[in-house]
C-alpha cells in the first residue's frame, strides 16, 4: 500500500506514525514544504517571553528520527497538484526547482493555513512578523533587546499570549482589536471583558473597534501604526489576525467549508474516496455544531492519530470513528486564566438550541487556607432537560484544570443536575466542600 501524506507538521505526522505501527508492509511518504517537521507552534510566543531558551523544545521528533523509523521524507518540496482521478500528485523540489510525481494508493492532505495578512500598505516591512514559524520568530527574539514599543494587530489567542509574554518582557505593547472585545470566538462578552482586563492589569494597553489602517515605515521599518482612531509608535509589529487554510492548490475538487477548510467525516475521510485531511487545513466534527473549523493542536492531533489507523488498514471495518470535538482551549493572560469549552452563548443562540445560562463567582477553596480566589463559571444547558451545552470559566491559579471536568460532563451528556452532586475530591488546599462545579451546577434552574 502507498500512503502519501502532503504536510509532516501536526496532523501529518501523527499519521504517519500511526500508520507506520498499524500496517507495518506500507510504504508511507511524507512531503513537507518547511525544512523541519512535528513543529508546535503553540510554544512561539512563550519562547518570545523566555518561559525557555531552545527551540528544540518545540519540536516533537527530528527528521532523522523520522526517516530511521521508515517513512520517507521529503522536505523542502511543496504539493502543486493532485490528480484525484488517477491518483497522482505533483510536487516541486523548492531548492532545485525540479518537478516530480508520484503515485498513491490513499493520500492525507494535512497542509495546514497561513496566517491571514492584510492589505495594509507597509505590511512588507521587515519588523512586521506573524508568529507561526521559528525562523522568523527566532530573529525577532534576537532583536528584543533593542525593542521597546511593540503594537499586535488581533485580539485572538496569539495576539493576546504573545502581548502579555512581551509586556512580561518588560516592552510597551499595545493590542490592537478591530472588534468589540478580544477573545470574542471561543467566550462570551463577559469573559472577553474579564480577559481584557487581565491583560490590561499586565500592562498591554488594549484598543478595541480599531482598525489599522497604514504602517508609517522609513528604511523599511515600520515607526508608526494608523488606525481610525489613533496613532501609536512602534518599533516591531506582530499581526494576528487569523489563519486561512492552505488548500487553494487543490481548486475546487473537494467539498470545503466557507473559509476552503476540507469537510471530514468522523472516519477523517473527505469527499473523495482514499482521501483523508485533518489539521488546520481541514473541518473537525463538533459533537453539538456539526462540521466547525477549529484550528487547535490537540484536535489536530487527535484526528492525526486516528485517520493513522484508518489510512492503512485494509478493511473498512477496522476503521475508527471520531467521537467529536468540543473545542475546549485554554489561555493565560497576566495572572488570570481563562477556559471555554462545548458551545457559548453565542454559538448556541446561533445554533437554534432552547437553552438557559447560570453565572456565577465562587471561591477556589477554603477561606482559611492560603490565597483564596474566586472564580467566575457560566454553564450553558437545554431549557428542558438541563444537558449542559457549555462552560467558560475564569480566575487565577486552579481554574483551567477544573475545566477537564466539565469537558467530560458535556462529553458524556450531563446534566446540571447529575453535575451537582459529582463526587469531586476535597480537602482545603484544593477546594470546598461543595466543589466550584457543583456549586455553579446547583445554581441552573
Amino acid at each position: 500500500m502507498e500512503i502519501v501524506i502532503i504536510g509532516g507538521i501536526a496532523a501529518g505526522m501523527s499519521v504517519a506514525a500511526k500508520a507506520s505501527r498499524t500496517n507495518k508492509s506500507a510504504n508511507i511518504t511524507v512531503i513537507e514544504k518547511e525544512k523541519f517537521v512535528s513543529f508546535g507552534a503553540c510554544g512561539l510566543p512563550y519562547y518570545l517571553g523566555d518561559q525557555f531558551d531552545d527551540q528544540r523544545e518545540m519540536f516533537a521528533r527530528t527528521p532523522e528520527q523520522i526517516e530511521k523509523s521508515g517513512i520517507n521524507l521529503f522536505l523542502e518540496h511543496e504539493v502543486t497538484n493532485v490528480d484525484f482521478t488517477n491518483k497522482v500528485i505533483t510536487f516541486t523540489d523548492l531548492t532545485s526547482g525540479e518537478s516530480k510525481t508520484k503515485p498513491y494508493d490513499r493520500l492525507m492532505i494535512a497542509t495546514g493555513a497561513n496566517p491571514i495578512v492584510p492589505p495594509i500598505p507597509g505590511i512588507d516591512a521587515s519588523n512586521v512578523y506573524t508568529i507561526t514559524k521559528p525562523g522568523p520568530v527566532a530573529e525577532l527574539k534576537h532583536r528584543l533587546p533593542e525593542i521597546q514599543n511593540v503594537v499586535v494587530i488581533g485580539g485572538g489567542f496569539i495576539g493576546v499570549e504573545v502581548a502579555e509574554q512581551l509586556r512580561h518582557q518588560g516592552k510597551e505593547v499595545t493590542l490592537i482589536e478591530a472588534d468589540t472585545k478580544v477573545m470574542g470566538g471561543p467566550f462570551d462578552a463577559e469573559f472577553s471583558d474579564k480577559l481584557a482586563m487581565a491583560i490590561e492589569e499586565a500592562g498591554v494597553q488594549v484598543k478595541l473597534e480599531e482598525r489599522a489602517e497604514q504602517f508609517v515605515t522609513t528604511n523599511d521599518q515600520v515607526t508608526t501604526v494608523k488606525t481610525n482612531k489613533g496613532e501609536y509608535a512602534a518599533d516591531v509589529v506582530i499581526v494576528a489576525v487569523g489563519f486561512r487554510p492552505n488548500t487553494k492548490f487543490l481548486g475546487e475538487q473537494l467539498e470545503m467549508l466557507g473559509n476552503g477548510a476540507i469537510i471530514v467525516d468522523a472516519y477523517g475521510q473527505t469527499s473523495i474516496p482514499d482521501v483523508f485531511a485533518a489539521g488546520d487545513c481541514a473541518s473537525v466534527p463538533h459533537r453539538l455544531a456539526g462540521d466547525v473549523y477549529l484550528p487547535l493542536a490537540t484536535v489536530a492531533n487527535k484526528m492525526g492519530r486516528l485517520i493513522g489507523t484508518n489510512i492503512a488498514v485494509e478493511n473498512p471495518e477496522e476503521r475508527l470513528a471520531f467521537p467529536g470535538a468540543l473545542g475546549s482551549s485554554a489561555i493565560k493572560a497576566g495572572e488570570y486564566e481563562a477556559f471555554s469549552t462545548g458551545v457559548t452563548e453565542k454559538q448556541a443562540t446561533a445554533l437554534g438550541f432552547d437553552f438557559k445560562t447560570t453565572t456565577i463567582e465562587t471561591y477556589n477553596h477554603s477561606n482559611y487556607y492560603t490565597v483564596q480566589e474566586k472564580i467566575m463559571v457560566k454553564l450553558i444547558y437545554d431549557a428542558k432537560t438541563f444537558v449542559l451545552y457549555g462552560a467558560q470559566m475564569f480566575g487565577k491559579n486552579e481554574t483551567v484544570l477544573r475545566g477537564t471536568g466539565l469537558t467530560t460532563a458535556i462529553h458524556a451528556g450531563m446534566t446540571t443536575k447529575e453535575l451537582g452532586f459529582v463526587d469531586y475530591a476535597y480537602a482545603p488546599p484544593f477546594a470546598s466542600t461543595w466543589e466550584v462545579i457543583n456549586v455553579a451546577a446547583n445554581t441552573a434552574k
